[in-house]
């Protein structure tokens, strides 16, 4: 099969290649996923998952990228709860190889079922962002009707469906980003925007929620806009600041087929939009993650027509 794989971690995604490697195989507890779609997330190629094993054993060459919308082709010893010719989409497992690829081999708990409704390039936008979203927000966050929340990256990929997802749970939103994000940030839902270059970040005043996708000195100075009672949530690691009266929260992002139905569901009913910037095929993939010029959105490989 078809695939992408990196093995020098210094090169970033200038060290991607494609090349031709063995279908892989089911293992308990299984399935084996042809690829019609897949996302990839940049920082992937900084994660340790991405060069080793659970037990830090080398596993380059490697193949990136965690989400995936595809059908079934086998299915592992064990295996219940999906059948093999299944539409499906979800979030690989960091430690293995993963979805830039014709291929591949997960535990089956990781997919839900990706209904016949929504294209599969759709599907394969969805876990990240959307998991992020969700899991930050109501698992994390406890967002509460009526409650303020500052949105980091408010155009990106997960800023944009946190903006969403935080509108139909009835905050008001404060996105920030670049100038040229702002028309973007409020079309995704955003009530307020904060050009984060030329603003001022503290006429914010109080918000009851920071989501923080930047760090550093953004995720320090947010800190100090949290009302008591409030909290910080991050997917950049521990913050370098905390509240004055409430907890920093960060977390990684994990596999929920519940999740994942909810999320699709809102998609289908046109309350959630994917915020993706350009499509390519495998065959075009490695030049996708290296552009010449900033895309606004996520790139999702169409691996297959």
């Amino acid at each position: 099969m078809k695939a992408i794989v990196v093995t020098d971690q210094a090169a970033g995604t200038a060290g991607m290649k494609l090349v031709e490697r063995p279908e892989p195989q089911a293992a308990i507890n299984d399935v084996v996923v042809q690829i019609h779609a897949s996302g990839f997330v940049p920082t992937e190629l900084t994660w340790p998952s991405t060069w080793t094993d659970r037990l830090e054993h080398d596993r380059t060459p490697s193949i990136p990228g965690h989400e995936l919308a595809g059908v079934i082709t086998a299915l592992g010893y064990g295996t219940t709860g999906l059948s093999v010719g299944q539409r499906v989409f979800g979030l690989a497992d960091w430690h293995r190889d993963g979805t830039l690829a014709e291929f591949v081999a997960m535990e089956a708990r990781n997919l839900a079922p990706l209904p016949g409704d929504v294209d599969f390039t759709v599907g394969a936008s969805l876990p990240i962002s959307g998991l992020t979203a969700w899991q930050g927000l109501f698992q994390h966050g406890r967002l509460q009707t009526g409650q303020s929340i500052l949105v980091h990256g408010a155009a990106g990929a997960v800023g944009s469906m946190v903006t969403q997802l935080a509108r139909l749970g009835g905050a008001y939103v404060i996105g920030t980003g670049r100038a040229a994000d702002r028309q973007t940030a409020l079309d995704f839902g955003a009530n307020e925007f904060v050009d984060l270059s030329n603003d001022a970040l503290e006429d914010v005043g109080g918000v009851d929620l920071v989501f923080d996708v930047f760090g550093g000195d953004i995720g320090k100075r947010s800190a100090r806009l949290v009302r008591a009672g409030g909290m910080l949530v991050s997917v950049v690691g521990p913050s370098e600041a905390r509240p004055a009266d409430g907890p920093a929260v960060d977390f990684v992002v994990e596999s929920d087929r519940a999740q994942l139905g909810e999320i699709v569901q809102r998609v289908r009913d046109g309350r959630l939009r994917t915020n993706i910037g350009k499509i390519a095929t495998l065959d075009d993939a490695v030049a996708a993650f290296n552009p010449t010029k900033r895309i606004s959105g996520k790139t999702i490989i169409r691996v297959r027509p």
